[in-house]
Parts: C-alpha cells; sequence; structure tokens
C-alpha cells in the first residue's frame, strides 16, 4: 500500500516516524527543515544548537511551537515565556516574538494563514 501512496511534504507518506530525527543539531547553529508547504500553512522542523536564536520579528498570522527537545525561552511582547520538552506555546499575528536557545533545542513550528 505505501507504494501507491505519495507524500507531497518532506515527510514519509503512510508511515509513523519521530519526527524529532528528521533534522540533526549543527554546532554554533539553527537548523531548519521544511515538512509542508502549501498556501494554507507550514511545517518547519528547527534544531537550535545552545545560544542561538531568532531575533525579534513578527508574522501576520499565529505561530504555534511544539517543544520537542530541550528548553528555550521564547519572548512574546515583550514578556519571556519559558518553554521546555513536551510543552506548546501560542505565538499570536502580529505581536513581536523572538526565541533563544537555554539548551539544544528543537521545535515544530506550524503557522496557519487565514
Amino acid at each position: 500500500m505505501s507504494d501507491t501512496i505519495r507524500s507531497e511534504s518532506g515527510i514519509p507518506a503512510a508511515k509513523a516516524v519521530r519526527i524529532e530525527t528528521l533534522v540533526d543539531y549543527a554546532p554554533g547553529a539553527v537548523v531548519s527543515k521544511t515538512l509542508v508547504q502549501r498556501g494554507k500553512g507550514t511545517i518547519t522542523l528547527f534544531a537550535f544548537d545552545k545560544g542561538q536564536g531568532l531575533s525579534e520579528h513578527t508574522a501576520p498570522f499565529d505561530a504555534f511551537v511544539q517543544v520537542l527537545d530541550g528548553e528555550a525561552e521564547i519572548t512574546i511582547g515583550g514578556e519571556a515565556v519559558p518553554a521546555r520538552a513536551g510543552e506548546t506555546v501560542l505565538m499570536p499575528a502580529n505581536v513581536p516574538h523572538a526565541l533563544d536557545a537555554r539548551t539544544r533545542f528543537k521545535m515544530l513550528l506550524s503557522m496557519i494563514r487565514e
């Protein structure tokens, strides 16, 4: 059956996968892999080395962070939000946000457009 099911994303179709294994850490870097990119949204997997991050920016739509490994501090609208493996954080549309990896850190970022 899996031979006939095609995937249009960065993950295999009709197969269970450990999502955090699809991207590796790199020393002093942020690594990302887009798993799904559609007109209505994207799902991107990130791996941050300790001390790496994303500078403050905004997005015109909500973004959901699912922490897969490690710990980060996400600043949303000037408020620090600590997040660790197993937790989810909503970053609301049009609110400035930034991210700092406190340890090596992996997250799945889902952005839904209206």
